[in-house]
């Protein structure tokens, strides 16, 4: 039996089932959900056009100039590598002929003085005259061989792979500290370890007594030396020396990745060192001390100090500066306040160390243990309060993002890669990872 169309007041019989509102309708109302339907296509088409002209305006140019630098920085890194590197062949072929040199100086003057002996005392035999023309004909050999070729330098040609740079649709993200994990890996510290650490994304280094040691990704150890040069008061990695620096308490040695030498740097001064972090071209340095100040070394040819902030530009006369971490053209610093016990962090410009923005933390500094704090994603700080056994999340902005209680208490923590963190307690050093 036919039915009427549902509609109000139509007395049409039904024709059809409509799929938008699931009734028996005539054809005209039928038309009529039609049309409607139809009529909600235009905006589409609108939205599509406007979508249409904005990827025609688009700037390729403006979109990838970041990338563009990013690489280019890589390129910048790779040169200047490889000038140091030919820079250190250098002086050791210059080494090598100075040292030829010396010798046969020395036994040009041997020879010399046996000559001024003879004449002095003019007396002589043919034996000693056939043994000096024997020596002067050696040295005569010798020098030859200087002038023409002493030694050969076998070469391999540098290849690069796309490994080298690796490009991901991923952009990078902010860190949550509340998605931190427990620690999956645990290793324990002998007694009387020093605490800092330093790594660059593929290798961390710590000092785990009597040994100074090399990690991988999964705090497997590689390698390990003996230390022998005293307290470690702080470490970082230099990209352009392509080594570790590790500051002592008077002395700066540096460590390459394959920890074959520890090589201490000749000063001309030796203040009492506490923390240190490089740029690409600088080693910032800070003292030891009350109204604490901050030297630059540059990096190559040699490290040498070049320049000098100190107080007021640093802080106040009863301030400590406790850490100083670069990032990105900008310094952050811990800073102690002796008279209040208070601590704040505060992001100085690199160049002329004027403050961007301080923030006071939230602690009584009570124990006499440097305050550190590292980097993270997204131009963020992680601050270990070893007071409270917490960790403090501040933003780039300097506010606290996130705060989080740690057992057992954390000392000094770093970001090893993307969403590993490391973190140094009194006993033992943890590996988590943050999603």
């Amino acid at each position: 039996m036919s039915q009427l169309c549902p509609i109000n007041k139509c007395a049409r019989t039904s024709r059809g089932l409509c799929d938008c509102c699931q009734k028996n309708l005539c054809l005209q109302h039928l038309s009529e959900h039609n049309a409607l339907l139809v009529a909600e296509l235009n905006p589409f088409t609108d939205e599509i056009n406007a979508l249409g002209n904005r990827l025609s305006t688009l700037n390729i140019q403006n979109i990838t100039s970041n990338h563009h630098q990013k690489l280019q920085q890589w390129r910048d890194d790779c040169f200047k590598k490889i000038n140091y590197f030919f820079e250190r062949k250098c002086q050791e072929i210059d080494q090598l002929i100075n040292e030829k040199i010396e010798q046969h100086r020395k036994q040009l003057n041997e020879i010399s003085l046996k000559i001024a002996d003879r004449i002095n005392a003019q007396e002589t035999t043919r034996q000693d005259i056939d043994s000096l023309n024997s020596s002067i004909a050696h040295l005569k050999t010798e020098m030859n061989k200087i002038e023409q070729v002493c030694f050969t330098i076998d070469t391999r040609p540098l290849v690069i792979d796309d490994s080298f740079v690796v490009i991901q649709k991923a952009t990078e993200h902010e860190l949550d500290l509340s998605t931190l994990s427990r620690a999956y890996r645990t290793i324990d510290r002998p007694k009387d370890s020093f605490r800092p650490l330093a790594d660059n994304d593929q290798h961390l280094l710590l000092h785990m007594n009597p040994n100074i040691c090399l990690f991988d990704r999964q705090m497997n150890k590689l390698k390990e030396t003996p230390w022998s040069h005293g307290a470690i008061r702080d470490m970082c990695w230099s990209a352009t020396l392509n080594r570790f620096i590790v500051l002592g308490t008077n002395s700066i040695f540096l460590i390459e990745e394959n920890m074959i030498s520890i090589d201490k740097v000749k000063t001309m001064n030796n203040p009492d060192w506490l923390s240190c972090s490089c740029s690409d071209t600088l080693l910032f340095v800070s003292t030891h001390e009350w109204a604490s100040s901050i030297i630059g070394f540059a990096l190559v040819p040699a490290i040498t100090p070049i320049k000098e902030w100190k107080y007021p530009l640093t802080c106040a006369k009863d301030d400590f500066i406790h850490d100083i971490v670069y990032h990105k053209e900008n310094l952050v610093l811990m800073i102690k306040n002796d008279t209040k016990k208070s601590l704040r962090i505060e992001l100085r410009s690199a160049s002329s160390l004027d403050c961007i923005w301080s923030l006071p933390l939230d602690i009584k500094c009570i124990q006499n243990i440097a305050f550190r704090c590292c980097t993270l994603t997204g131009d963020e700080w992680l601050i270990p309060d070893y007071e409270t056994g917490r960790f403090l999340q501040i933003t780039k902005d300097g506010k606290i993002k996130k705060i989080i209680q740690y057992h057992p208490t954390p000392y000094h923590a770093t970001a090893f890669g993307e969403n590993q963190l490391v973190v140094v307690t009194m006993n033992s050093v943890l590996l988590h990872t943050i999603q």
